[in-house]
């Protein structure tokens, strides 16, 4: 029903979807680039382009799938203008127009256990770090899955692959992603 109405040009059903699939675009668009405001760039185009070509979408496919194909798409076509991720360092500091200033970054969890939450941190980087790492169409499936819940089937849609290659990339990328952070867990 809002499909049909924000086709017909009725924009208050238009914001009702965005606001139904924004965040899962934004989390996605995340674990692809490695960067928030990546993400949030992507997930921006992505509305766009959704709003252009919406008077065109079939109805008997799923609206949540054709938007993640499109924020593939653009995120194809964001890595052709620019490298991923913007990569900040912590131990850089700020250079303003007053001098120099250290970098401190604040707590989200002020009740908790700082050196827990430091390891939740430094586990999730590695994880991050190991994601960036695997080729692209082992990490778009792996997202897809395993970030976003799609089945098989919908990625296979999604990425216009086939079941098989589906299942074939993904058990690359489970492979590839256990090794990376074993690696980064032995330097480390």
């Amino acid at each position: 029903m809002l499909i049909r109405q924000a086709q017909a040009g009725d924009l208050g059903a238009f914001e009702e979807l965005v606001a139904i699939y924004q965040d899962r675009v934004v989390t996605m668009g995340y674990y692809l680039t490695g960067s928030r405001a990546d993400a949030e760039d992507l997930a921006q185009e992505v509305i766009v382009r959704a709003y252009i070509s919406l008077k065109g979408f079939r109805h008997g496919a799923d609206l949540g799938t054709w938007l993640h194909r499109i924020a593939l798409n653009q995120w194809s076509n964001m890595k052709r203008g620019r490298k991923f991720p913007n990569v900040l360092s912590l131990d850089d500091p700020v250079q303003t127009e007053q001098g120099e200033f250290a970098r401190t970054v604040a707590s989200a969890d002020l009740g908790g256990d700082p050196s827990a939450a430091l390891e939740g941190k430094e586990l999730q980087g590695l994880v991050q770090q190991a994601l960036r790492s695997l080729p692209d169409e082992q990490r778009v499936v792996l997202v897809l899955r395993e970030i976003e819940g799609f089945s098989y089937e919908e990625i296979a849609k999604i990425t216009s692959c086939s079941l098989g290659t589906v299942k074939s990339r993904m058990s690359r990328a489970r492979q590839g992603l256990r090794e990376k952070i074993r690696d980064q867990g032995e330097i480390i």
